[in-house]
């Protein structure tokens, strides 16, 4: 099974693929939007790509990908975020890390290191190759991505800002392996216009039916100012007739538009 996520290896992405295939059967690239393009035509067995973290939040490029290009979602992996100052010794300038990682440790940072300067890369173990080979960098990063010490030093560990951090990961696979079966679904909604009440009528079937939302989130379509695409995530399956009659009560309030089921899935929390 070929399997596609955010690299290079030592990232958060990889240890989640790592949950659904060997590390030989890993390959990376430094964008979500390419692994999602990449299961949409064929090129991949699997994609796993971040799409919402407990102190950040969603994943936007996780978001318009799957509005953008049309996958499976089979499964769930949620991987609890232990982030480690990362350098070769203690004089350093600059702090580098994926966006969300700095994001995630400010508190730490602040207090800390108040003058350093905070670069945004493309992932965590961008950040950590970054310190490896400038003593001037620290990276921020899984413990781990230490090499045992050989080349940078574990300066501090646990300095996200809150010990319940965690990231919500998705499996994605291609269209031909959606599939009706697990505890949870989640689903795109483009309604193609604007009215009040819209958004309370499109929720309704849902609560008429004593089925749980997890998630409600709008991102801008693209298409005009105004205009929004809504990604739904709810506790059911799609085997089950209540969310059936559900989500065809959707279909037939938002018939200008369209709605994008991504599949039903169940979850799986990994431990690194």
């Amino acid at each position: 099974m070929k399997v596609l996520t955010l690299g290079p290896a030592g990232t958060y992405s990889h240890r989640a693929a790592s949950a659904v295939a060997d590390d030989e059967d890993i390959e990376f690239t430094e964008s979500v939007t390419a692994i999602v393009e990449s299961i949409a035509e064929g090129a991949y067995d699997r994609g796993v790509v971040p799409v919402e973290n407990s102190i950040e939040g969603s994943v936007t490029e996780s978001m318009d990908a799957f509005a953008e290009h049309d996958v499976a979602v089979v499964k769930e992996i949620i991987t609890p975020i232990r982030h480690a100052l990362l350098a070769q010794g203690e004089d350093f300038d600059t702090v580098a890390s994926h966006a969300q990682a700095l994001a995630q440790c400010r508190g730490y940072l602040e207090e800390h290191y108040p003058d350093a300067e905070l670069e945004a890369v493309a992932s965590t173990a961008r950040g950590v190759q970054r310190a490896r080979e400038d003593p001037a960098v620290a990276g921020i990063g899984h413990p781990a991505n230490a090499d045992n010490g050989q080349s940078l030093e574990v300066l501090a560990e646990d300095i996200q800002d809150r010990s319940s951090n965690a990231t919500r990961f998705l499996v994605v696979a291609p269209v031909s392996e959606r599939s009706e079966a697990g505890s949870k679904t989640s689903f795109i909604v483009y309604p193609s216009e604007d009215r009040p009440g819209l958004l309370l009528e499109m929720l309704e079937p849902f609560a008429d039916r004593d089925i749980n939302l997890t998630r409600v989130e709008s991102r801008p379509s693209g298409e005009r100012l105004g205009d929004y695409v809504f990604h739904i995530d709810i506790a059911a399956g799609l085997y089950e007739e209540r969310t059936q009659e559900a989500l065809s009560d959707v279909e037939d309030i938002t018939a200008d538009g369209w709605v994008r089921r991504l599949g039903s899935y169940d979850s799986e929390t990994v431990l690194y």
